[in-house]
Formats: C-alpha cells, structure tokens, sequence
C-alpha cells in the first residue's frame, strides 16, 4: 500500500514543498529511508517505530520504503519523524486517508510518542502558506510561534495518539489562535539607559546618528572610558521593529534554535556580542549543517565587536562583504545557502597597547612602532567601511562625581530616532530596505543633493582627507540621517559639517 504526505524543507530560510511517500511490500521486514536524507532522518526509522508501539498503534511488518521528494534536494533534521508516522499509519488503516490531503505535518518524535519541538517552524508556516497549503499540524510547543502567521489553519499536537484521534475524527482541536505583533512587541525591561552614562557627548550624539541611520560606527579611546556601556546602551534607543523586520529576524533564529518558545517571536532588535576568540565559521555561519552565524543572528540589529583589534585578523576581514552587502552566502561542499546580515556594526578599540595614547589625560607607555602595529590590526578597507569613527576620551571627575540628574534619557534619545526613522520608512516604503545606511546609488541622487556650498565643503574634505569614493557616499547618508533627525527636507551645511567630523579620526591616530 502506499501513502503520500505533504510537509516542509527548508534550504537557508526558504522552504520548498516536500512529499513523503511510504510503501508497504511483501518481504523480510525492512526499513529504508531515500531522497538525500542526513543521518538524523536515517536514524528516525527506529524513533518512529517505538513511537508508534507505545502509542498502542499498529506498526507495519512489511518491507518499508520512504521517500523524500524531491529526491535532489538533501534532508535536514527530525521535522520529518512526524510525516513518516502518519504515512506509515495511513497505510495501516489507523488513520483514515480521506482528508489527509488537507494536511501538512511537521514534528519530532519521542520514543514515548510524545511530538517534541522542532526548529524552523515560522519560515516552513510562511512556505505552506505560500504554497497554499490550507491546515499545518506541528508540535505543542511551537505554537507561540506559529501564532502570528496569518492566512492558514494551525494545530499544535502534543502526542502521535492524540494526532490520530484528531484526524479521525474522534476529537476536535482548537486552531492556533492569531496575535497582533502590536500587542506584545513593548513588553520587557528596556537594556542600558543614557542617562547611567556621564559626560561623552559627542559619542552619544554619535550612536544618536547611528541608531536613526542604521550606520556602522567605531569607538577610539582608553580602556574605562565607557565605550562599552555606551555601545551596550545603543538597545535603548533603537527603533522599534516593524512586524516584516520582525519576521525576518524571528525566521533567522528560528532555525538557529535560538528562538524563545514562549515569546514566539523577536520583538526587539537583536545585540550581539561574540567574544574576541569567535571563529570565521561562528561569525559568518556554516558548519555541517550551514548554520546562520552572528552576522545573521545580529539581522536588523546591532553586532557589537568590543576590542576590536583583538580579533584574528582574517576573521574580521569576512565582515567586509556582508558589510556592503547586507547578505552573506555560505558556500560549503554539499551546498550554498544565502543568508541576511543586514546589521549595524559598532565596535570599539583602544588606540594602542597600552591604550593610553592620544589620551589628554593618560601618558603612553607604547613606542611609535608598537602603536602602528596595533593600529595596522584593522585594514583600510574595513575602516573605510564604518561610517562614523567617534573620539572617546576619559570624563572628568567633576563630572562623573556629579549628583546632578541632567543626563538625557534613552527614552528621550528615542523619540527623535523614531521620527527619523518614521521618515525613512516612508522615504523607502517602494524599497527593500528601511534606513539611510542602505541607500543605493539612484537613491542617493534623489535625497542626497548639495547645494553650492555645501559641494565646495565636500570637495575641501575629500581632497584634504584623502578620502576615498566609498568614504564620500558614507558621509552623505550620514549627513541624511542628520537632516531627518533635524526634520530637514534638505541636507543643510551644518549636517555635513558634523558628517565630515566623525571622519577625521583616521589622521589623529594615524591608520
């Protein structure tokens, strides 16, 4: 006898249509399993045999054949064990076949029957969808998940007894029943806020300007200042994610396995931090599976990379395409899978060893050929890369002993991120991107004209700070950004006065 099952595979965070076909013949009982599966799916004919047993259901003595069509695509995981079963089922009477048509499964089996969760649940719901799946069976625990995809029936199972009892007829399951992105998206504690930060005006204006544009921006400075609180504080003021940008960051983690199950989806804009030590393959992704990386996990978000130097130097290199790009593409031997990272990158770094030098406060201990080799640790074309290069230097202790509450609140800080922010996505709403930091070329000869002086100021830095092609257009989005966060509909000469500022580190320390 033989049974056909609809479900989902997924390649990066795209799926495609999967059919699992079982069929029963005369013969020495025998299990195989075909279609290009991995060893997870070799291994589940045994999960789905006991399963189905302690389930007190009936398990086939027959030669068993499974294939995964299509049969040129590989097969990833065990969200297949829950196909398997209900073909294998079909064909032994114990669920009736007539409306099994209707339906597409995903799940992971437990010796004891029980469906375990599974990940990648968000991106195979939007495929079904699209594909115009109409009822999608997945596991319990998953459900919180699949709670904002709108457009198609979902039912979450616990066990394979209580799937077969619904499919029968025997007993009704609720549908999974839709939330409202809006309603959930603000709860939380809010990370760092600005005003537990003293002094460093500049370098909050800086992140300010970063946050509205979507700008990558480096911090320069001795070791205590607070370029790390203030990187960390930069979550308090980034604007709110949109339900699509929502949904892109929740698909990524979703198959990453880093998805909360109780929160179902990523409602805030994701800041990581990986540790100096992390690897090319940890950052960028891949593995045996091609796993997204950090860059990805950081999608609409901030990657922050503190002491920046201290990382090996090939595996910051890798930054510079996805950087540009806003994509990466994983390329192993068995397959090449594209991944977003469309990230904000704020770094930090001392300016030498020691990390006093150009410091007004400390004395550096470091000779001139140490300082440069520090400094050599980050390549040109990296730091050409980044945006906004901000000068942080030690606070006075006047000021960091002051009681005084007159720091600006992050709260405050993100009203007026918000407003720009508010304007970008209006500017860009017939685009595939949402800030100033991602405009492309044609964009730029629309929004970022210059009158006459401001063009003779531009030309004045260009040539004096030797910039490069790359360096001039970063600092016309940046002087974008100003202009929105001044309400401007027009980038003025002041705008591009204070985007040419945050250049001019680049002869202070020499790189």
């Amino acid at each position: 006898m033989l049974a056909k099952i609809k479900s989902i595979g997924l390649f990066g965070i795209k799926g495609y249509e999967v059919k699992v076909e079982a069929d029963l013949s005369r013969g020495l009982p025998k299990f195989d399993t075909v279609g290009l599966p991995d060893a997870s799916i070799k291994e589940s004919k045994d999960r789905i045999k006991s399963a189905i047993k302690n389930s007190n259901l009936k398990f086939p003595i027959n030669q068993i054949t499974v294939n995964l069509a299509p049969a040129d695509m590989k097969k990833e995981g065990p969200i297949y064990d829950l196909p398997i079963a209900v073909a294998l089922l079909c064909c032994t009477e114990e669920i009736s076949c007539m409306n099994i048509s209707d339906f597409t499964f995903l799940g992971e089996l437990s010796l004891d029957g029980s469906i375990r969760k599974i990940n990648g649940v968000l991106p195979a719901l939007i495929t079904a969808r699209n594909l115009g799946h109409k009822k999608v069976v997945i596991p319990k625990d998953n459900v919180n998940e699949a709670s904002f995809i709108d457009g198609i029936d979902v039912f979450g199972v616990s066990s394979l007894k209580e799937l077969v009892l619904f499919l029968n007829g025997e007993i009704t399951l609720e549908k999974v029943e839709s939330k409202k992105f809006e309603t959930i998206k603000h709860n939380g504690i809010l990370p760092n806020d600005f005003c537990f930060i003293k002094g460093q005006y500049q370098a909050k204006r800086a992140l300010e300007i970063a946050a509205a544009g979507g700008h990558n921006a480096l911090m320069i400075g001795p070791p205590g200042a607070g370029k790390t609180m203030l990187a960390r504080s930069i979550s308090s003021i980034m604007p709110d994610l949109t339900f699509d940008e929502a949904l892109q960051v929740t698909k990524i983690h979703s198959i990453a396995g880093t998805l909360d199950p109780k929160e179902g989806i990523i409602w805030q804009r994701p800041f990581r931090s990986p540790h100096h030590t992390t690897t090319v393959v940890a950052l960028c992704g891949g593995g045996r599976n091609a796993k997204p990386g950090e860059i990805s996990l950081a999608h609409n978000g901030v990657l922050f990379l503190d002491e920046l130097p201290e990382y090996n130097r090939h595996t910051i290199e890798t930054l510079r395409q996805p950087l540009e790009d806003g994509v990466i593409t994983v390329a192993r031997n068995a397959q090449t899978v594209e991944y977003p990272a469309s990230f904000m990158m704020i770094a930090s770094m001392n300016p030498c060893p020691c990390g006093n030098y150009g410091s007004t406060k400390r004395e550096c201990k470091c000779t001139e050929s140490q300082i440069r080799k520090y400094l050599s640790k980050i390549s040109g074309p990296l730091l050409d890369r980044i945006d906004l290069h901000i000068d942080v230097d030690d606070v006075d202790y006047d000021k960091l002993n002051s009681k005084a509450q007159n720091e600006e609140k992050s709260e405050d800080i993100k009203k007026r991120v918000d407003k720009a922010r508010k304007i970008q996505l209006e500017r860009y709403k017939n685009s595939n991107h949402f800030s100033n930091a991602k405009m492309t070329s044609a964009e730029m000869q629309k929004y970022c004209v210059l009158d006459e002086e401001g063009n003779e100021l531009m030309k004045n830095a260009f040539e004096n700070l030797k910039l490069s092609a790359r360096a001039y257009t970063r600092i016309l989005k940046v002087a974008r950004t100003i202009a929105d966060l001044d309400g401007s509909e027009n980038i003025k000469l002041e705008h591009l006065a204070e985007a040419i500022s945050f250049r001019t580190l680049d002869k202070k320390y020499s790189f």
